[in-house]
């Protein structure tokens, strides 16, 4: 089986939730799997790894600029192997924004970069209000309320389809 390195960039946790699903997936169909976060990837050998997946989640609309760097520091190594890259965000909750092409965020990460993933994917995140600075709870709040979305400040909504994670990581097994 395959050695496959899972990298993330997550502001308040989910994308490594997310991550650490793709990675049992992974492990249970015999694949070497390891998971980090993208800040400390520097002191990886990437050539180590038969594949390597990037997830990345988006606040305030933009992926964090770690990502662009590592990206660009390393396109090469990751150009030459299989690979993947998926982003989570509150928008792909919508049936209408949830998939590659016509996920606002990845087509903005796809024109910032010259990485072109072999596979991609957009999943929906998590919301929850009560862990939420005041400022940007108030801010979403605003934004869901003229999407549609939930408005409850004390609202927990987990809106990642689980069946879709794991179908993502069927496809990087299979890469």
């Amino acid at each position: 089986m395959s050695a496959i390195l899972i990298l993330y960039s997550t502001v308040d946790g989910h994308t490594r939730t997310i991550c650490e699903r793709i990675g049992r997936t992974l492990a249970a169909a015999g694949h070497d799997v390891t998971l980090a976060r993208i800040e400390d990837a520097g002191g990886i050998d990437l050539t180590a790894y038969d594949r390597i997946v990037i997830g990345a989640s988006v606040r305030c609309g933009r992926h964090r600029p770690s990502v662009f760097e590592f990206v660009e520091a390393n396109r090469s190594v990751l150009e030459r192997r299989p690979n993947a890259f998926f982003t989570v965000n509150i928008v792909a909750r919508k049936p209408e924004k949830n998939r590659p092409e016509t996920n606002p965020y990845l087509r903005a990460f796809l024109r910032r970069t010259r990485w072109r993933p072999q596979l991609l994917d957009v999943f929906a995140g998590r919301l929850d209000y009560p862990r939420c600075r005041p400022l940007d709870r108030l801010v979403i709040r605003c934004i869901m309320w003229l999407t549609g979305g939930p408005t409850d400040p004390a609202a927990v909504v987990e809106f990642t389809d689980w069946t879709r994670v794991e179908a993502f990581a069927r496809r990087v097994a299979a890469m």
